[in-house]
């Protein structure tokens, strides 16, 4: 039997007045790639906000039917009436509520559609394809996909929002060239567990080229040593501890969870022991080998290994100190500072994404790789790597496109393990 197809349709509407002259958005995304399959946009005349925001559903779930009737579909949408009431929880009252939400519930099967609320600032792509229906209304005319921008803006939007993204300038090229003759492009990716993503390439019309799948990192932390409990430094200067029983126990559920899911096509481990026995769980389960890689060891903490942070600034006070403080200074006794480790890591990933393009690779590490390759990828400064929790066992991800942007997909996910 054939898998289904799934796709992501994220809707939204608006009322100048509520009520007062209204329109809405939606947009169906491919959910693995970010790209826009379809999109939907009309002025309703005078609605309200609920009314408009009914209307935007609708068209997106007809969109979504009319590229597959037979796919799974994941509404998103910031109104949390109508998430709620679509999803069975909250009764619906008003009576021009009622006949819409029948309409939208039988576009699809009740069991091929979930419902989603996602935050506003999450919405953009649907959110600015009703405001720009909503302007094209007060013009007297109805809205054109030909002249819509409403996918760059809301890039160009979330990428203005990341320190030192890239992808800021590479979505104001694309909305140039839109503006010169070429069409619209795809909207940022799309995952259920995302907590923060850069623009994903375009990949339609002839000024946004399809860059096609991108390369992704699937990146678990070893399970626990007997270290980790205890907030141990342990680096790649000490004793290079096994998994213990916990350890293993975590590397087994990660492994089976992996098997589940079934995209990874490679495994990479760190050469540190609790990597490779972590690793091997994965492989067993998924009958792949295993590949070391170098460049995916822990950083060297020197004299620091195997303290914990208070050891630490009870003996190297100063040292410690200059080590918070700046991503140059290295850890007492010739350690590895995370500049360094920064270099060493951002090198590892080039060198992988020009072996495994277009593929889903597992990378099994620790800590710093981890943060740094989420560092990184956002564009973040490098005392972002302090405020990242990272715990043991736990999964990652990033997405690398053909064109430079980078999309961090996951972060530290656990779930695997409760």
């Amino acid at each position: 039997m054939p898998v289904p197809r799934e796709f992501v349709v994220e809707a939204d509407g608006g009322s100048r007045g509520n009520p007062g002259p209204a329109g809405y958005g939606a947009v169906v995304l491919d959910p693995v790639s970010g790209e826009t399959l379809a999109e939907a946009a009309e002025y309703i005349g005078v609605a309200t906000n609920n009314v408009a925001e009914y209307k935007g559903l609708v068209a997106g779930l007809k969109a979504a039917h009319a590229l597959d009737p037979e796919a799974l579909v994941r509404v998103r949408m910031d109104s949390k009436l109508v998430v709620e009431q679509m999803s069975g929880r909250w009764k619906i009252k008003h009576p021009d509520m009622k006949p819409l939400a029948a309409e939208a519930a039988r576009v699809f099967p009740p069991a091929q559609v979930t419902y989603e609320w996602i935050p506003r600032e999450r919405n953009k792509h649907a959110d600015r394809l009703a405001n720009e229906a909503m302007d094209a209304g007060k013009r007297g005319r109805q809205w054109e996909p030909s002249r819509s921008t409403a996918a760059l803006d809301a890039r160009d939007a979330e990428a203005a929002r990341v320190v030192g993204d890239a992808a800021a300038g590479a979505a104001k090229a694309r909305a140039a060239l839109v503006r010169t003759g070429g069409s619209t492009a795809a909207a940022a990716p799309v995952a259920g567990a995302e907590l923060l993503a850069t623009p994903a390439p375009a990949s339609a019309g002839w000024g946004a080229p399809d860059l096609g799948l991108p390369a992704t990192f699937v990146m678990l932390r070893h399970g626990e040593t007997v270290l980790t409990p205890e907030k141990r430094f342990s680096g790649s200067g000490g004793s290079d501890p096994v998994l213990s029983a916990v350890g293993r126990r975590q590397a087994d559920a990660v492994a089976a969870a992996l098997a589940e899911r079934g995209t990874i096509q490679a495994i990479v481990s760190s050469p540190l022991r609790r990597c490779r026995e972590t690793a091997d769980a994965v492989a067993s389960r998924l009958g792949l080998p295993v590949s070391v890689e170098e460049g995916l060891r822990e950083t060297d903490f020197a004299a620091w290994e195997g303290l914990t942070y208070a050891e630490v600034r009870e003996r190297y006070p100063d040292d410690l100190e200059a080590w918070l403080a700046s991503p140059k200074a290295a850890p007492t006794g010739g350690g590895e500072s995370f500049a360094t480790v920064a270099r060493r890591v951002a090198a590892t990933r080039d060198k992988l994404l020009a072996l495994h393009q277009g593929r889903t690779v597992l990378l099994v590490t620790h800590v710093t790789p981890v943060k740094t390759l989420v560092r990184l990828a956002l564009g973040a400064p490098p005392e972002s790597l302090f405020r990242m929790e990272l715990s043991a066992a736990s999964l990652s991800a990033v997405a690398y496109y053909a064109d430079g942007n980078a999309s961090l997909r996951l972060l530290n996910d656990t779930s695997h393990l409760r």
